[in-house]
């Protein structure tokens, strides 16, 4: 007698949520020496100034504090809105979405989590690129100028680079997610219907999280470069200025500065993210 799995939690938004923080702690601390690289080849002052091979766990504790919850907070998000927007369900699933849904649930669910990740980014990455020893110096040197600033400013700075990381990660997710979504979808329509499960295995899902996430990567790397200067940036400026900067003293290849380390890394975290997600999801939801 065919074994039926038993569902550990029956809501899909606390699975979601339980699922999205263990994938996002699993690639944020597996993969960070790679990110470390990646942001000190996009750094001003150059890879070696920056640290080069040395330290490169440096910031690993704001990576720690900041992965699971926004990676909940995208997932969350991502999946109602899915749901929202689904059609008819068909039998042994859910209803289709289709691209645009999977896009306009991406794109929010990027911009929710972008709530928790850019103070993360600022931190993170001031400590990587070598200005401050560990994450608490930098956070506790942002905190500090309050008394001298003002806490408007304190949270200016610890949102530094709020609107380019959204024009970043937003279509990096209108790229990678409807390829997940796509390829997920052939995956199960390769089954037999009597054997069709409602949803791709872990591995499956690391594989397409693999493709989809290289593809989207190299294409916004760019915008990746325009982030990491802001946000390791002495004073606020423009992204404008920046960029202008960056094309007349550069040229146009630093604008793909890291791009090697960038599409591994996202390749493997892509794996590793996506596949963990499903396999938490599959576990909790019985499946």
């Amino acid at each position: 007698m065919e074994t039926i799995p038993s569902t550990l939690i029956d809501s899909p938004y606390l699975r979601s949520l339980l699922a999205g923080g263990v994938a996002g702690t699993t690639v944020d601390t597996s993969l960070f020496p790679l990110d470390t690289l990646k942001t000190r080849l996009q750094s001003s002052a150059g890879f070696w100034a920056s640290g080069g091979f040395r330290g490169v766990y440096n910031g690993i504790g704001s990576a720690i504090v900041g992965s699971a919850p926004g990676a909940a907070l995208f997932f969350v998000t991502y999946e109602g809105v899915k749901k929202q927007y689904a059609g008819p369900r068909r039998a042994g699933g859910d209803g289709d979405v289709g691209a645009g849904g999977h896009m306009l649930a991406a794109s929010l669910g990027e911009i929710a989590a972008c709530a928790v990740r850019v103070p993360t980014e600022v931190v993170k990455q001031r400590a990587q690129a070598g200005q401050y020893p560990t994450s608490l110096t930098a956070l506790t040197s942002i905190l500090q100028q309050r008394s001298t600033h003002g806490l408007v400013h304190v949270w200016r700075e610890l949102y530094r680079g709020w609107s380019i990381t959204v024009m970043r990660e937003v279509p990096f997710t209108v790229i990678q997610f409807p390829l997940w979504e796509a390829m997920k979808k052939w995956a199960l329509s390769q089954r037999g219907k009597s054997s069709r499960p409602t949803d791709v295995t872990g591995a499956e899902s690391a594989v397409f999280g693999s493709i989809s996430g290289a593809i989207a990567a190299g294409l916004t790397t760019p915008l990746d470069v325009l982030k990491t200067r802001l946000m390791l940036a002495k004073q606020r400026e423009s992204v404008l200025s920046i960029t202008t900067r960056i094309w007349r003293q550069e040229g146009s290849k630093a604008f793909f500065s890291g791009l090697g380390p960038r599409t591994m890394w996202i390749s493997i975290g892509g794996a590793v993210f996506l596949g963990s997600y499903q396999w938490a999801s599959n576990l909790l939801g019985g499946v």
